[in-house]
């Protein structure tokens, strides 16, 4: 990656479903190392454009650029092994689990031995099983979930589930994390929970995406906000800018605010 290119960045991504435009030459960069927020009103194209990210879905135009390499039309599973990890806007835990085993499957993305190894239940087989659970334990830990690593996860309240998903994510060793609206459903304190979780995942060296519709949250933790509206960019900015930003304050406000 040369110094001059983002360390993540979408040209002109287009994307279609029959005639209807979900994505409209959608353009944004990221910089390493920072909380980088996606908004817009409902419908604007904000997940369409993670699961662009993801390889859930393929672009009819544009690339995903990551450390200087393209990742457009990768399926899922390599996009994950190049570190990008996401969440979901609806909470997808194994809920037939425990909250240890949930955070282990995450774990199981950096896994070391094969398939022969699984059954025959060699001596790796058991030694990358204790470091996973170890590592999944100490994600756990981070999260501040320590105290229910061997509660069924269905017995979660629906905060801790987001904490979950999110230390199920960790467990991934990801460098870029996309958190699809992590404070949806969560009341003031866990939110504010979730504000400080953030700041300490980007303190470890994982960059953050998130889209989000509490702007309390956004304007409190992002450096930088892209706004999407109908499929397109709207604004781009620092949280101030985009505050302040006209166009911004008549889509969600209507053209009259």
């Amino acid at each position: 990656m040369s110094g001059s290119e983002p360390f993540f960045a979408g040209e002109g991504i287009t994307l279609r479903f029959g005639g209807v435009t979900a994505l409209r030459d959608v353009a944004f960069s990221v910089s390493k190392g920072t909380v980088h927020a996606m908004i817009g009103p409902n419908g604007a194209g904000k997940t369409s454009l993670f699961n662009v990210i993801t390889g859930l879905y393929e672009p009819d135009a544009g690339a995903i650029r990551f450390s200087g390499k393209s990742l457009t039309g990768l399926p899922p599973h390599a996009v994950a092994q190049s570190g990008i990890v996401r969440t979901f806007q609806n909470l997808e835990i194994f809920t037939n689990m425990s909250v240890l085993e949930n955070v282990v499957t995450g774990a199981h993305l950096s896994v070391k031995y094969g398939p022969l190894d699984f059954f025959l239940r060699t001596p790796r087989y058991f030694r990358e099983e204790r470091r996973l659970r170890e590592e999944a334990r100490a994600e756990l830990s981070f999260v501040g979930l320590d105290a229910d690593v061997s509660l069924p996860a269905a017995q979660l309240p629906f905060g801790s589930q987001r904490m979950l998903e999110i230390a199920r994510a960790l467990a991934a060793h990801p460098r870029l994390l996309l958190l699809d609206e992590p404070a949806a459903g969560l009341n003031i304190r866990e939110t504010s929970a979730l504000g400080e979780l953030i700041r300490r995942i980007v303190a470890r060296g994982v960059t953050v995406v998130m889209v989000e519709h509490d702007m309390a949250l956004v304007m409190d933790i992002s450096d930088r906000v892209t706004v999407l509206n109908y499929g397109e960019v709207l604004a781009d900015g620092t949280p101030a800018e985009v505050q302040r930003n006209p166009a911004v304050v008549a889509a969600y406000l209507g053209e009259e605010a």
